[in-house]
């Protein structure tokens, strides 16, 4: 019987089994790295390797197994940042279902692209998720069968098949940290894990500027785009408020320096949304010191955006020094500054001139140089040794 909290367990492992076959049981890893950075060991179940790339194909496959012939016959639409629909997309190309996504005007190219090649017509709408949902709205009043990325029942059940799936291959573990948009997620994870797994801590990870749940005002555009729903639905807040044990948050600075950790230690290619619950992780923002599972939800991210997270990670952690210096304006000047730089084993990413607009002398000009280095006591070396040299540097990042 249905409770008025959403799906039962039965339902939930009913659902797993009609997205057998097309969404994959993803591994759990244990992680070293992430283990000593966050002082307790770290385990993380690697969704982003999911089809599609995501949870998204359990949920959306379940809900067209679920769909009456008639239903099926008028075809399906949806709204989604991308994950959502490019599952609806596949769940609807293997079921002969014809689809049609909405998808907000600055959706990642990799997303949108994904979405069309598993045979959905895409349209770009609005600025966000839900502006992109009230689009699709409209399609739906012509006779087209709306999915709802969270607020569905059917949908919650196909995501709450990883939480089947966590109760049989997590040990002894103490908390699971899951990234929040909407809710479905985390609503059918938690359905599932307080029937089976009652003892583990639940809790519930959003981007700070994108955080209804800890009732945050949205503040600004985020990477972890996945995740940015403004309004989460009446059947997920009913669910995560009985069945969640906490929420927090975390900035777009912290989920980009988690993402390039993954991608460098971990050999993980993880989307903002994704790496949010081991950004969490990092910054000691759950509680405990025994053994936790971070869920890797994604990994469809845009392959310019992650170009801009890796170095802006990389700047963050001291593997590039951004200076600014003086010289003066004659042949040679700019070699030998540059070559007392080589001979420090310290590689020129790049140089630029400023000569207008600044207090210089006729004969002068600045360099800002952006160097490679390796960490932050490189970074306090080098810049010892420009001193010894006499340049005056001004360290810009």
């Amino acid at each position: 019987m249905k409770t008025a909290a959403g799906p039962t367990l039965a339902e939930i492992q009913a659902a797993r089994g009609r997205v057998h076959g097309l969404a994959r049981e993803t591994p759990v890893y244990s992680s070293e790295t992430l283990g000593r950075r966050s002082g307790r060991p770290v385990f993380l179940k690697a969704e982003n390797l999911q089809r599609t790339g995501s949870f998204k194909i359990r949920g959306a496959v379940n809900k067209l197994a679920t769909m009456t012939d008639e239903e099926r016959a008028a075809g399906v639409v949806t709204a989604s940042a991308g994950n959502h629909g490019q599952a609806v997309a596949l769940a609807a190309r293997e079921a002969g279902v014809a689809a049609t996504v909405f998808m907000p005007l600055d959706a990642p190219m990799a997303k949108v692209d994904a979405t069309r090649s598993y045979g959905a017509e895409v349209l770009l709408s609005g600025e966000g998720f839900d502006e992109a949902q009230g689009a699709a709205h409209e399609r739906e009043a012509a006779g087209a069968t709306f999915v709802h990325a969270f607020e569905d029942e059917a949908v919650v059940a196909g995501q709450g098949t990883l939480g089947l799936e966590l109760a049989e291959q997590l040990g002894d573990v103490e908390a699971l940290v899951v990234p929040i948009g909407g809710g479905g997620l985390a609503s059918g994870i938690a359905l599932a894990l307080r029937e089976l797994r009652p003892e583990i801590h639940l809790v519930g990870v959003q981007a700070a500027n994108c955080a209804p749940f800890v009732g945050l005002e949205p503040s600004g555009i985020t990477i972890a785009d996945g995740i940015a729903v403004k309004q989460p639905g009446e059947l997920t807040k009913r669910i995560l408020a009985d069945r969640l044990d906490g929420i927090v948050t975390v900035t777009d600075a912290e989920i980009a320096d988690a993402i390039v950790l993954l991608l460098e230690r971990v050999k993980l290619v993880v989307e903002g949304a994704g790496a949010a619950s081991v950004a969490a992780l990092l910054t000691g923002k759950v509680e405990g010191d025994g053994p936790v599972c971070a869920l890797l939800s994604g990994g469809n991210i845009d392959a310019s955006l992650l170009v801009e997270v890796a170095r802006h990670g990389l700047t963050r952690a001291s593997r590039f020094l951004v200076l600014r210096t003086r010289i003066s304006d004659r042949p040679g000047a700019l070699a030998a500054l540059l070559a007392r730089i080589a001979e420090r084993r310290v590689n020129v990413v790049s140089v630029d001139h400023h000569r207008e607009g600044m207090d210089l002398p006729v004969t002068g000009t600045a360099v800002e140089l952006t160097l490679s280095t390796r960490d932050e006591e490189h970074c306090d070396e080098l810049l010892g040794f420009l001193a010894e040299w006499g340049y005056e540097a001004e360290r810009v990042r």
